[in-house]
């Protein structure tokens, strides 16, 4: 029977939901006491406030206002004892939905019923002085005004003292909850200790041992013993692991012999598309010209051609050398030019901008023609009017270790979004060469300085601006190369 494998992730999963549940556990209490807590205090500050509020207008203002009437300085309908009243009856409403106790309840209505008398007995005072009642009359009525607003403020300070008392509870309650809080805090500090030791020894004893296994393993397979094998473990995240390591194992010893067959003939496939830089077009077309030149009886023209294009293949050739001097290379694009400056008279000039001390330096050979053809196929035929080819060489460098190679043209130029895609074909399309369409020229040259020069340079760059030309560069180190010319 198989037994069920171990799971790290399940392993985790549980430790984390059970420390975040004992974690959140003091959080939520702590919210809700200190919440509950919070609204008490808040409830008693609020009625002990209103209750003193009140208390004052009942035992004060409200007979000063009367003594105010009664001695005649104001009328009674412009005082302000119905208002204080009615200011009375709605502290008396709001302290009853706040109070919690059926004790404190029953005093407000108390409260409320003494504040109904005087209601009452201040209407009668009202109602004896319109009947013209005496001084004597009136001073006895508000004597007993003031003897039920004594009785009202008894009951408030009686209110006040209650609210007081469960103040005292409401702190003592806190003292406890805090006590609470505090052996729980602890309480989960030990579990979570136990937890995480828990699975600490758990994890670290199901970890450690498959990966010694596994090092041990790729200790031998990097000394070369392709027939070791691992253990399959018991923990559902390393199995997979396990067996493609040991599969690894069974395939490396023929990849690594048919990764060194595949370089070779990498290295052969793109080494000859690299040389094969004389197109069959050009080829045909040079012909055509020669052709059509001694046709023409342009006897002149036809042997300026045909040396040119003779010198032309002798340093394509260079008797199977890869390495040339810079003057063979400049002589290689001139002989170049020279054809198709013959060839397309009306459209192309150019220029050659070379100091001589460059002429003995050595570089791999045929990478300039690719860059010069591309200019004129992709630029100059593709404008209106004469078009102008510039090749300059410089140093790179204030210490003259490196030299920069330069084919400027005023052709069409590529559009912002061609000129991303042809510097992202040259700079991803080395799976297949072939497909790289119009920068196959471009492509080839890119690779060959790569493969040639290593980090000694960054390969093409290109700029290039639409309908205002583009202008195609590299830099090599100087005397780069083998002794063969």
């Amino acid at each position: 029977m198989n037994r069920k494998k171990k799971s790290f992730k399940h392993s985790l999963q549980v430790s984390y939901v059970l420390l975040i549940c004992i974690m959140v556990i003091p959080t939520i209490y702590s919210i809700i006491v200190s919440s509950n807590h919070t609204k008490q205090y808040n409830d008693i500050i609020t009625n002990v406030s209103n209750a003193n509020r009140i208390n004052q207008i009942a035992k004060n203002d409200i007979p000063t206002e009367l003594w105010d009437i009664v001695c005649g300085r104001k009328s009674f309908a412009s005082g302000q004892q119905y208002n204080m009243i009615q200011t009375i009856f709605s502290g008396i409403e709001e302290m009853e939905k706040l109070t919690k106790s059926k004790e404190n309840k029953e005093k407000l209505k108390v409260a409320y019923r003494a504040c109904t008398t005087l209601l009452r007995n201040i209407e009668m005072l009202e109602s004896q002085m319109k009947q013209g009642s005496t001084v004597t009359a009136n001073e006895t009525s508000l004597d007993e005004i003031r003897t039920i607003s004594a009785l009202f403020s008894d009951i408030m300070q009686d209110f006040i003292l209650s609210e007081i008392d469960s103040a005292n509870e409401t702190n003592s309650s806190i003292k406890i909850s805090s006590i609470t809080l505090t052996i729980l805090q602890i309480l989960i500090i030990l579990s979570s200790i136990a937890i995480s030791i828990h699975g600490y020894i758990t994890i670290s004893r199901a970890i450690r041992e498959p990966l010694s296994d596994m090092q041990d393993f790729s200790t031998q397979i990097a000394n070369g013993n392709l027939s070791a094998r691992i253990d399959i473990p018991d923990v559902e995240e390393l199995t997979p692991l396990a067996i493609n390591m040991n599969s690894m194992a069974e395939q490396i010893d023929v990849l690594i012999k048919s990764n060194i067959e595949e370089q070779k003939n990498f290295q052969k496939a793109e080494m000859k598309a690299l040389q094969a830089q004389i197109t069959p077009h050009f080829l045909y077309n040079t012909f055509d010209t020669i052709i059509w030149l001694a046709e023409e009886e342009k006897t002149d023209e036809v042997v300026k051609i045909t040396k040119a294009f003779s010198d032309f293949l002798r340093i394509s050739l260079s008797r199977g050398h890869e390495w040339i001097t810079i003057g063979q290379e400049l002589d290689h694009i001139k002989n170049y030019l020279t054809i198709q400056k013959i060839r397309y008279a009306d459209i192309l000039n150019y220029e050659i901008e070379a100091a001589p001390c460059f002429m003995d330096y050595k570089m791999i050979k045929l990478v300039l023609q690719p860059l010069v053809e591309n200019a004129i196929y992709h630029g100059i035929k593709n404008k209106r009017g004469r078009g102008h080819i510039k090749v300059t060489l410089e140093y790179a460098d204030e210490a003259k270790t490196f030299v920069r190679f330069t084919v400027q043209d005023d052709g069409a130029g590529f559009t912002p979004e061609r000129l991303s895609e042809v510097q992202k074909e040259l700079a991803l399309g080395s799976g297949n060469a072939e497909n790289l369409s119009s920068v196959y020229g471009l492509y080839n040259v890119n690779k060959k300085l790569r493969l040639y020069y290593g980090d000694k340079t960054e390969g093409l760059i290109i700029k290039s601006e639409y309908n205002k030309g583009s202008e195609i560069s590299f830099v090599i180190p100087c005397n780069a190369g083998d002794n063969d010319v």
